[in-house]
């Protein structure tokens, strides 16, 4: 597959001119895009924008309308879904939970929860974790397949600040020690300064694309969030500069000559 612009790695993962529509409904329009190894992209946009149906379409459960997507031969994509139910009424144990739907052995389910911070946890029932606890064990379970690309469907949707940092954070150690690209989508802005390598603005179609500090800038991103994201521009200035400037260079370099949004429209 061909190398994407500004990455450090190959295309692993993309779509082009990608449109779905249910009934009359367009809820995709010409959708272009690509993840590469070991990036992290999130793709951010508010509710009803078409995050979840692109996800599912790069996934396979939708069928496009028109448009295409590409996936890497042999491809290892792990699944976080946006939300799981859990029957209060019916024992599970995070252990038996990541036997589902593929049995794992005890190594591989504790190797998992060492993986995310949750040693020892595989006793505890499902309906027993906190709300941080149980993104993690979601997690671990997407892990047990050793992706090479990672896809999460707002996965820290109900966390509080603190939790969401912690979770993001972990994302950011997953990239560094498996070197699998990361998808996201949320409408939580704290998400695309805190996490991203790249930012994909999306209303239905692309509206703005770039880097998080490029991309929080655009008027198309405005537009739609309003101005108020300068505590989270911070936030992204002080957490992903710091940490990660000296571990990406190559891509820092990839975006350095052409340090705009990508401006897109429908049509």
């Amino acid at each position: 597959m061909r190398r994407l612009p500004g990455a450090g790695g190959m295309m692993i993962l993309s779509a082009e001119n990608l449109t779905v529509r249910f009934g009359a409904a367009e809820a995709l329009t010409g959708v272009s895009m690509g993840v590469a190894a070991g990036e992290i992209v999130t793709v951010l946009g508010p509710n009803g924008s078409g995050k979840s149906t692109l996800l599912r379409a790069l996934l396979g459960i939708v069928a496009p309308s028109a448009g295409k997507v590409t996936r890497a031969a042999g491809l290892r994509i792990g699944y976080m879904p946006q939300r799981l139910a859990i029957d209060r009424a019916m024992p599970m144990t995070v252990r038996r939970f990541l036997s589902l739907p593929h049995r794992v052995s005890d190594a591989q389910a504790e190797a998992a929860l060492l993986r995310v911070g949750l040693r020892g946890l595989g006793a505890q029932q499902m309906t027993g974790l906190s709300g941080g606890q149980f993104q993690r064990v979601l997690l671990a379970r997407a892990m047990l397949v050793e992706p090479q690309l990672l896809i999460l469907d707002e996965p820290t949707q109900g966390l509080d600040q603190p939790g969401e940092a912690g979770f993001y954070r972990l994302i950011a150690e997953v990239r560094e020690q498996s070197g699998a690209g990361i998808l996201m989508v949320s409408h939580d802005l704290h998400v695309v300064m805190a996490a991203s390598d790249r930012v994909i603005c999306l209303n239905q179609h692309i509206c703005c694309e770039g880097t998080p500090r490029v991309v929080s800038n655009a008027p198309e991103y405005r537009a739609l969030f309003g101005l108020g994201t300068q505590g989270a521009l911070a936030l992204y200035q002080h957490e992903h500069d710091h940490s990660h400037d000296h571990d990406h260079s190559g891509h820092d370099q990839g975006h350095s000559g052409h340090d705009h949004a990508e401006h897109k429209h429908a049509g």
